[in-house]
């Protein structure tokens, strides 16, 4: 039990100091499984680069992080406020939709 702790550990100390990721890296830095990465490769729905040979695909980790947060999606809060903007901003042209 404490063995597989301390590998867990490395590989995740491993992994915070690499810049060039592998599928399996990248499956424990999102959770995803590797089968859908794998899918997401294929749909060229996540940024990845081929090595020489192209036959191993390779993922930066700042992209990975960037494909990571860029859908984020507003609380309510957030989503409360842009519709009170968007009525005042339409109040203000008249209540023309824009």
């Amino acid at each position: 039990m404490i063995k597989k702790e301390i590998e867990e550990l490395k590989k995740l100390t491993l992994l915070g100091a690499k810049n060039a990721l592998t599928m399996d890296d990248v499956a424990a830095l999102t959770g995803l499984s590797k089968s859908h990465i794998y899918k997401m490769v294929c749909a060229k729905k996540i940024p990845y680069y081929k090595s020489g040979g192209g036959k191993i695909n390779y993922f930066k980790k700042q992209d990975v992080e960037n494909w990571c947060f860029a859908h984020r999606v507003a609380t309510n809060e957030e989503a409360e406020q842009q519709a009170i903007k968007h009525c005042v901003t339409n109040k203000k042209k008249g209540g023309q939709n824009v």
